[in-house]
C-alpha cells in the first residue's frame, strides 16, 4: 500500500491488525480489529483469491471499519472486526487450514469473534469452532444459528421500503423496476422478498444456475454483468462484491435509488456526494445490510429469534432516519450515517 500502514491505522482508529501464517496447511490470513468500544469485534471471515497481499489488507481494513459502524447504528453492543483468508476456497480450503485459522482467532483472546462471509459457510464455522470458542454461525445441527444471509436480505428489503418512501412517498414498490446485481446467498432471498412485494426484477450474476433460477421463479429479466449498471430502473441494488459505485459506473446509473446488500459499495468517499448531486438516494451499506450482523451478533449476545426478527425489521427505521436527516441538511447520506455511528461510540468511550 502507498500509505504507511501505521499512519492509516492511526487515522481511522484501528486497534490491531494480525497476520497469520501456517506452513503445514498453507494458511495466509489477516484479522483486523477496528474498534471494541461497544463490545468485542464481530465480523465474518472472507475466503477470497485476492490479487495480492495489499488488496487483501485494504479489503479487511475497509470491511472491519464498516462493521464498527454497522454495529453502532444497529444499536448492538459489539465492535467491528473482519478477517480474510487469501486463496481460492474451491482449491485451498481444507480442514487443517480452517483449524489453523481457528487457532489464530483463539489467540486473540476474544477481541475478535468470527462468523461466515464470502467463501465460508456454517459448515466451515463448525470446523473453525473446534479450535476456538470465538465463533458463531455454525451449522444448526451443531448448536449454531447457521446462515445469517436471510436476515441480511430481510433487513435490506425493509431498507428498500424506507428508500421508496423517501423517493416516492410510499413504501409500496409494486411495479418498480429493481436492478439486482448478484443473486447469491443474500441477493436471491432479497429477490424473493422484492418479487413478493410486486417489483419487476432485472438481474445479473456470474453464476448461470442462479440466473436461470431467478428467471424461472421470479420472471426476472437477465442481463450481462456490465450491462446491469445502465439499465433503466427505479432501484439499483448492489449485492455482490464491493466497489460497485465507482468513477466508471456512476454515470451509467439510470435509477432514483441505490440500495443493496453488498459491503463497501462506494469505491471512494466522494461517490456519495456525486450520487446526491445526480438526485439519487443512497442507503449507506452498513446501515441497510445490518440484518446478518444482527443475527450472528444476537447468537453471541444470547438473545432469541424474536429479538432478531424485531431488530432486523428496525433497519427500516435506521435507513429512514439517515435519509430524513440527509434531506434536511442537504448532506450525503454516508456522512450522516457516519456521524450517527460515531456519536454512539463517543457516548460509550
Amino acid at each position: 500500500m502507498k500509505t504507511n500502514l501505521f499512519q492509516r491505522l492511526e487515522a481511522h482508529g484501528y486497534e490491531q491488525v494480525v497476520f497469520g501464517h501456517d506452513r503445514v496447511s498453507g494458511l495466509r490470513a489477516i484479522i483486523s480489529v477496528h474498534n471494541t468500544t461497544l463490545g468485542p469485534a464481530l465480523g465474518g471471515t472472507r475466503f477470497y483469491p485476492y490479487a495480492d497481499e495489499d488488496e487483501a489488507l485494504q479489503d479487511v481494513l475497509n470491511l472491519s471499519r464498516s462493521m464498527t459502524y454497522k454495529a453502532s447504528v444497529a444499536g448492538l453492543d459489539l465492535g467491528g472486526g473482519k478477517a480474510v483468508i487469501l486463496g481460492d476456497p474451491n482449491i485451498k480450503k481444507t480442514e487443517s487450514l480452517l483449524l489453523a485459522f481457528g487457532r489464530l482467532v483463539e489467540g486473540l483472546g476474544g477481541a475478535y469473534i468470527t462468523t461466515e462471509d464470502s467463501g465460508t459457510s456454517p459448515a466451515d464455522l463448525t470446523t473453525i469452532h473446534r479450535a476456538t470458542k470465538y465463533a458463531v454461525g455454525c451449522s444448526p445441527d451443531k448448536g449454531g444459528w447457521g446462515d445469517p444471509s436471510p436476515y441480511t436480505a430481510l433487513g435490506c428489503a425493509e431498507g428498500i421500503k424506507a428508500c421508496a418512501e423517501a423517493a416516492w412517498g410510499s413504501t409500496d414498490i409494486s411495479g418498480k423496476k429493481v436492478a439486482l446485481q448478484g443473486v447469491g446467498h443474500v441477493g436471491y432471498p432479497l429477490a424473493k422478498y422484492l418479487h413478493e412485494m410486486g417489483a419487476k426484477l432485472i438481474v445479473t450474476d456470474t453464476n448461470k444456475e442462479s440466473l436461470e433460477k431467478a428467471k424461472e421463479e421470479f420472471n426476472a429479466e437477465v442481463v450481462g454483468v456490465d450491462a446491469i449498471y445502465g439499465v433503466d430502473c427505479d432501484i439499483f441494488a448492489p449485492c455482490a462484491m464491493g466497489g460497485a459505485i465507482n468513477a466508471k459506473t456512476i454515470d451509467q446509473l439510470k435509477c432514483k435509488v441505490v440500495a443493496g446488500a453488498a459491503n463497501n459499495q462506494l469505491a471512494s468517499e466522494d461517490m456519495s456526494l456525486k450520487l446526491m448531486e445526480k438526485g439519487i438516494i443512497y442507503a449507506p451499506d452498513y446501515v441497510i445490510n445490518a440484518g446478518g450482523l444482527i443475527h450472528v451478533g444476537s447468537e453471541w449476545l444470547k438473545k432469541d429469534h424474536v429479538f432478531v426478527e424485531k431488530k432486523t425489521k428496525e433497519v427500516f427505521n435506521s435507513v429512514a432516519r439517515v435519509l430524513e436527516i440527509a434531506a434536511k441538511e442537504n448532506a450525503p447520506t454516508d456522512q450522516v450515517a457516519l456521524r450517527i455511528a460515531e456519536e454512539r461510540l463517543k457516548q460509550n468511550s
